[in-house]
């Protein structure tokens, strides 16, 4: 019998030394096999990332390509390939050969025998570029218009199987489209151009906005208005990337200098009711007009649909403490497409709901600065597959949910479903406010809460406040069903026990001695490796809690009854390659 194994286990050595080609080694194909004789593995423990100069390039100039690689204790042998692929045509160019036959980053090709190697340290290592390690000199952007990506794999001994791979995004255009004003005709941004925003763009007059994948976008800093793209009440925006070719909002500044809040974000109103009174109201962050507000009475509204987009370093203010949200949806109805979406680095709430009635599956909030997933006014959402992440900058909620902070009891009530959530914290260093949680209830919503895990708050797993709200937990109108936490309230020592990890006032809650609390459980997740930063792996070892046989499924419909464990991951990453996890300063020069 085989044993599996994830994390490096073989008692060998690292191998150290100047970053260049003999600081891999060299091992036979034979010594391969004889260390991994009883052994099958499953992945790799390495934490790896891949980052360029920028984005988006114009045909004929050059592209440098830096790498960070941390073994982790994974010893492993290796075959190491680097390559590009047209995202459009799929044609791959390995490197160093430049050919479309495969070849590894040492150059030798499969027919030849891949050199097999062990993993050594990396930091900001040059890969292609100037004294780079696979190639020696920039690479030149071939006249190939659209998105491609470089991709650098860790395969097998054999050459054959993938257990690690990392990605970087790049765009090739002929042009730049300078966007402003209104929109009151269908457009279409393509893949073959790069889009900059100057102050808000409206779509309006049922226009439609269609944005190819592939396609970048950009948000100007320092514009007055900020950049913002706002699909009113009249509009509708289509934008549907894919895993290979997401749709990327992005900052206009080098990486590594990026920051929260150097553009607005994207903002799409609908007409789906809300509680408010007189059934519409302003977008937060916007002055009040026709283009601003939204509510009605139709849950069924459509406000577009979004499809593999991601949003990043959005959040800049257009009032005094009023910024705007990287995703905010007001009033949107049951028609609007919301599914494999990423707010990277929002300075206010990654994804924000205000009123109306919506669906949404696989979200990822990264390294934002105050709550991940935040509904209010009358929102009723149902969710599946979420994770919230949280570095040095985070300082609220994985959840935060109200009902309308004038009146509690206003209707309809907000009215969350959630299911399989990953929330994982910064802890004691990501808390510069009291009372943090990973799930954080209050103002009178309603909310049914499954198969979460949450770690590494700084305060809470668990909080709830306020009279009404209070009082749907105790009612069972908040119910919850498989909840495993741990190591949270890491700010106050708080102890891995129900009582440490949930505020005093749920603890009958999650002990299920009153309400609708059921299968609370204080347990490591164990997830594959020690998290990084710039590339987590959220996904459980064999014979993690997460995997135990008692959690309940959700029910049918919009629900995916296929997911045997809780949490936002399974064996599966669904978030691979079409997201990004890079810290700002993990890649500055």
């Amino acid at each position: 019998m085989k044993t599996t194994l994830v994390r490096g286990a073989l008692s060998l050595c690292l191998l150290a030394g100047s970053m260049s080609a003999a600081s891999f080694g060299r091992m036979s194909r034979s010594e391969a096999e004889r260390d991994l004789a009883s052994l099958e593995q499953a992945g790799s423990s390495a934490a790896m990332y891949i980052w360029s100069d920028k984005y988006v390039y114009r045909a004929g100039e050059t592209l440098t390509l830096r790498a960070t690689l941390k073994p982790n204790d994974d010893l492993f042998p290796y075959t190491l390939v680097a390559y590009r692929v047209n995202n459009q045509t799929g044609a791959k160019t390995f490197y160093p050969c430049a050919t479309e036959a495969p070849c590894d980053i040492f150059g030798q090709n499969f027919a030849d025998g891949f050199r097999i190697t062990r993993l050594p340290e990396l930091n900001k290592q040059v890969m292609v570029g100037a004294g780079g390690l696979v190639v020696t000199s920039p690479l030149t952007i071939p006249n190939e218009l659209g998105m491609h990506t470089v991709i650098v794999e860790l395969r097998d001994y054999t050459g054959t199987r993938v257990m690690k791979a990392a990605y970087q995004k790049i765009g090739v255009v002929d042009g730049e489209v300078a966007v402003s004003g209104d929109i009151t005709s269908n457009a279409t941004w393509s893949n073959t151009k790069l889009y900059r925003i100057t102050g808000i763009a409206y779509v309006k007059n049922n226009a439609t906005l269609t944005i190819e994948p592939g396609t970048f976008v950009i948000g100007n800093p320092g514009t007055t208005p900020p950049t913002a793209l706002v699909v009113t009440r009249t509009g509708r925006i289509n934008a549907e990337g894919s895993r290979t070719s997401p749709i990327i909002m992005t900052s206009s500044r080098p990486f590594g200098e990026r920051n929260a809040q150097d553009w607005g974000g994207l903002i799409m109103l609908g007409r789906a009711r809300i509680n408010i009174p007189g059934g519409s109201e302003g977008i937060e962050g916007l002055p009040r007009s026709e283009d601003t507000t939204y509510g009605g009475e139709d849950d069924n509204h459509n406000c577009g649909s979004l499809k593999y987009v991601r949003v990043e370093f959005a959040g800049a203010p257009f009032q005094p403490n009023q910024e705007v949200n990287s995703f905010t949806w007001g009033g949107c109805g049951l028609q609007t497409k919301s599914e494999f979406l990423q707010s990277h680095y929002g300075f206010d709430d990654a994804f924000e709901w205000f009123g109306g009635n919506q669906e949404a599956k696989y979200l990822v909030a990264t390294y934002g600065r105050d709550d991940a997933f935040d509904w209010q006014s009358g929102t009723r959402l149902k969710m599946q597959f979420g994770v919230a992440y949280g570095n040095d900058d985070l300082t609220n909620m994985g959840i935060e949910a109200d009902n309308y902070d004038r009146d509690n009891t206003a209707q309809p009530f907000s009215n969350g479903e959630v299911q399989n959530v990953t929330f994982v914290g910064a802890g004691q260093r990501g808390a510069d406010e009291t009372n943090v949680a990973a799930v954080f209830l209050r103002r009178g919503t309603k909310a049914t809460i499954n198969n979460v895990v949450a770690m590494n708050w700084a305060n809470f797993g668990l909080r709830v406040v306020d009279a009404q709200t209070l009082t749907h937990l105790g009612n069972g109108e908040i119910k919850m069903n498989g909840f495993l936490l741990w190591n949270n309230g890491v700010l106050n020592n708080r102890e891995n026990t129900i009582a440490g990890q949930v505020e005093a006032n749920s603890v009958g809650f999650a002990n299920g001695t009153s309400g609708q609390g059921r299968q609370f459980l204080v347990a490591d997740p164990m997830l594959r490796r020690p998290l990084e930063r710039s590339d987590p792996d959220f996904r459980p070892m064999t014979g993690s809690p997460v995997f135990r046989p008692n959690w309940i499924k959700p029910a049918g419909g919009f629900w995916d009854q296929s997911v045997n464990y809780i949490g936002a991951f399974g064996s599966v990453n669904w978030a691979e390659e079409w997201t990004t996890f890079l810290q700002e300063q993990d890649i500055k020069p």
